[in-house]
């Protein structure tokens, strides 16, 4: 990876071609200014798609985001975090986990860069990533149409090549994971780590999936989802 110093921080970016990257491409006017911003997804907060160009050839999208507090912590500060190193913030955390993920041929999207901007012992920040064509998360899918037992035999084959790595998510559900027509993708990995592997977390990572399922069957009872179906992801996790 490589580190730009900013006046208010560093940028991290893992292409050396990237060299002019700025503060300016870890907002939304940057990228509207640009008539660049193509999509959002909205969960507690908006995550944006742009088009960049850095090449003619290069139709991908990227996806940026910003680092937001959860929980009570929210209620303090909604986005500033206790600053102890640029390798301990969030965005930088992530970024390293995915530049290794993606180097090992893992189904994680691309990194691009991550943005630090300082403030006395606190810090706001961003992350980039490329966009994975052609996807669409578990939940988006399964209020369409369902998916085969194959396709859920190779959901828990994928969960299980990331175990097995010792690739800790902290927060698999079913908005996480990312379906194209020929594989999955796990997605954010905000605190996640690689760790020794070992059944108890392991099995806690599973059963968080699980209850994401269950939610999100209370809210949309049409969703293609039931007991039977986790049965054979089971399956295909206990096979690799």
């Amino acid at each position: 990876m490589h580190i730009k110093q900013t006046p208010s921080g560093a940028i991290v970016y893992c292409d050396a071609t990237l060299e002019t990257i700025s503060s300016q491409w870890f907002t939304f006017d940057y990228w509207q200014s640009q008539a660049a911003i193509t999509g959002s997804s909205k969960g507690r907060y908006t995550t944006w798609f742009v088009k960049h160009n850095m090449a003619e050839t290069d139709k991908s999208e990227w996806v940026l985001r910003h680092y937001y507090r959860g929980g009570l912590m929210e209620k303090l500060s909604k986005d500033s975090y206790f600053y102890t190193g640029l390798k301990n913030t969030r965005a930088v955390a992530e970024l390293s986990l995915l530049e290794l993920l993606y180097s090992e041929g893992f189904e994680v999207p691309r990194p691009i860069a991550a943005n630090v901007e300082r403030n006395g012992l606190f810090y706001c920040a961003d992350i980039i990533i490329e966009r994975v064509e052609g996807a669409q998360d578990l939940v988006a899918q399964l209020s369409q149409s369902p998916m085969s037992d194959l396709q859920w035999q190779q959901l828990g084959a994928c969960i299980a090549k990331f175990h097995q790595r010792g690739v800790y998510h902290a927060d698999l559900n079913a908005k996480n994971i990312l379906i194209t027509p020929d594989k999955f993708y796990l997605i954010d990995f905000d605190r996640g780590e690689i760790r020794s592997p070992n059944p108890k977390w392991q099995g806690a990572n599973l059963e968080r999936l699980l209850r994401s399922f269950r939610k999100e069957l209370t809210k949309l009872p049409t969703l293609a989802f039931n007991e039977s179906n986790w049965q054979t992801l089971m399956q295909g996790y206990s096979k690799t």
